[in-house]
């Protein structure tokens, strides 16, 4: 036991290390975990080996269960609302052509037909992880191309969770068994959501008064229920699925799934890195010629296919693009689907080796193209008019931009207030923003608006930025202030521009690209407050009075509008 604690330390030093390297050289952590299963593996330093790997692997379908568990908790199909129809025939058309691809491609390197359509699901979905992370991380969530990506991520998650479920089904082979595993699964989801209606979502109200409660009966029903699918034949891990989603309609959903958040982190890193440690045996040039067919596969077949979709559904060329790119990598699913299926003896060695180097080329490169991905199109815009819709709504609104006095960019936060007062001066005004939630909710007000990305100079050439007389950029993104800037050099315009920065270098930086000014919101909220302080002292009286009124103003903000 002594040895298995001191094994279990050293990997998760290691893979702390490996996900400081990776954060470093921006990748997801998923990246620094699998790399850190091979050097912890028996090519390298051997710590997971036979003594210790049934340990490790019991680990790892905790860290499934609970990683499986979130994700039921999160699978908010309300999402589906706005871009239901986009997401769901993208999703399932792409899943469909990918699948196909994959399992014809995997037929021609004669593999035979269960270890062909092993891959064929594989490749067919996405990584939730990685996606939401960086697009999180680049504040593009709330944009048409990160809401469309998510909504088709759901779908793949829903279907990758049916396929998972049927694996186990499918492996006890028999018409008869197969018929009383379905009519057991369908009653034991049928009864976990009775048992969560009328019980388990009513006495969450009592559970939340308790923090530690929460977590320790969120961990009980995940296991619980997990544990009644196993106990009846069936998989633990859809068990844990099931669990997750019958509350997702909890309004305690998103603190249970936080509280939990950290224990599933401990143990996914044990997943992955159990994955990892998988790789073993030589790495011949076959496999080599494999990872790469299929990576390219992956790379450049999914987001050709996604941005093929959409444009038959009418979408511009930019939103395609910035979609397809950050759905081009190997999902955690994926990697659950090949180890379920090397667990069972249905996939050889040398398909798990070309599982993990395919998700290890197509997460890190998939990585950087998200993260880059406005520099990579502005660069080949002009190869990808053949993926151009022809969508009309917030997507082609820019060409109807009248001659405005003031054209405000952001309307999230700071922006809000500045149209407050611009509309009380009667100003001619037009709000831009990358937020098509935001766009719909001003245009249901009646107030002039635009979608467009501030950052893209096609959109810019394309609003007459030069007849403005006043341009206030909210967005706290040098790139794109710096782009606005220069769009106005080129129309020789005499517009005052505002622009916003986060951080005083940021700020000291646009005013070298000769910005008129500059809002540093921290800096402005320590002066007003040093300047109140000084005004009020200590005078109780009017700081209850000042508080008032802001908080009259802050109701007004939250009943007109939902991005404050």
């Amino acid at each position: 036991m002594e040895n298995l604690i001191i094994s279990i330390s050293i990997i998760i030093g290691i893979a702390a290390l490996f996900t400081i390297i990776a954060k470093l050289i921006r990748q997801p952590p998923i990246i620094a975990y699998l790399i850190a299963g091979l050097i912890v593996g028996p090519i390298f330093l051997n710590l997971i080996n036979q003594s210790n790997s049934q340990f490790i692997e019991m680990f790892a379908k905790l860290g499934i269960a609970l990683l499986l568990f979130i994700v039921g908790l999160n699978l908010d199909f309300r999402v589906l609302k706005e871009f239901g129809k986009v997401s769901v025939l993208a999703g399932i058309s792409e899943i469909l052509i990918m699948s196909s691809i994959g399992f014809a491609i995997s037929l021609a390197y004669g593999f035979s037909y269960t270890p062909a359509l092993y891959l064929a699901a594989a490749f067919a979905f996405s990584s939730t992880v990685v996606v939401v992370k960086i697009l999180s991380d680049k504040k593009e969530m709330d944009t048409l191309h990160g809401k469309i990506a998510l909504g088709i991520l759901i779908v793949e998650d829903f279907v990758a969770a049916l396929i998972l479920m049927l694996i186990p089904i499918l492996h006890n082979s028999g018409s008869g068994v197969i018929l009383l595993s379905i009519g057991k699964i369908v009653g034991l989801i049928i009864g976990v959501f009775l048992l969560s209606t009328f019980i388990v979502n009513k006495a969450t109200h009592y559970l939340a008064r308790s923090q530690e409660t929460l977590f320790l009966f969120g961990i009980a029903w995940a296991l619980i229920i997990s544990s009644a699918f196993y106990f009846s034949g069936l998989s633990l891990e859809i068990g844990a699925l099931i669990a997750g989603m019958a509350l997702a309609s909890s309004k305690y959903h998103i603190e249970l799934g936080s509280k939990i958040k950290p224990l599933r982190d401990f143990f996914v890193v044990l997943l992955f890195v159990y994955f990892g440690s998988k790789l073993t045996g030589n790495i011949t040039l076959i496999i080599i010629y494999e990872t790469l067919a299929f990576s390219c596969l992956i790379l450049i077949g999914k987001p050709l296919i996604i941005m093929s979709l959409m444009k038959l559904l009418g979408y511009k060329k930019r939103t395609n693009f910035l979609t397809g790119s950050s759905l081009a990598q190997l999902s955690e699913f994926s990697l659950i689907i090949i180890l379920v299926g090397f667990s069972y003896g249905h996939l050889s060695q040398d398909l798990m080796n070309v599982a993990i180097l395919t998700s290890l080329i197509t997460i890190a490169i998939s990585s950087y193209s998200i993260h880059y991905s406005h520099t990579i199109f502005n660069k080949i815009s002009n190869l990808l008019n053949i993926f151009e819709g022809k969508k009309e709504g917030i997507e082609s609104s820019a060409n109807k931009l009248e001659n405005y006095e003031i054209i405000l960019f952001g309307y999230h936060r700071i922006g809000f207030k500045i149209l407050e007062k611009l509309k009380k001066m009667n100003k001619k005004v037009v709000v831009i923003d990358y937020n098509p939630k935001v766009i719909l909710s001003l245009s249901e007000k009646g107030i002039n608006c635009i979608y467009g990305d501030a950052s893209d100079p096609g959109f810019l050439s394309e609003i007459k930025l030069g007849k403005a007389k006043l341009v206030i950029s909210t967005i706290p993104d040098e790139n794109a202030n710096i782009s606005i800037k220069r769009m106005l050099k080129e129309m020789d315009s005499k517009a005052i521009f505002i622009a916003t920065a986060e951080q005083p270098r940021e700020a000291v930086e646009l005013y070298n690209n000769e910005i008129d000014y500059v809002i540093v919101p921290h800096h402005l909220g320590g002066d007003y407050i040093s300047n109140i302080i000084e005004k009020f002292g200590t005078n109780k009286d009017l700081y209850d009075k000042l508080g008032k009124t802001h908080k009259k103003s802050l109701n007004s903000a939250k009943e007109e509008s939902n991005f404050n």
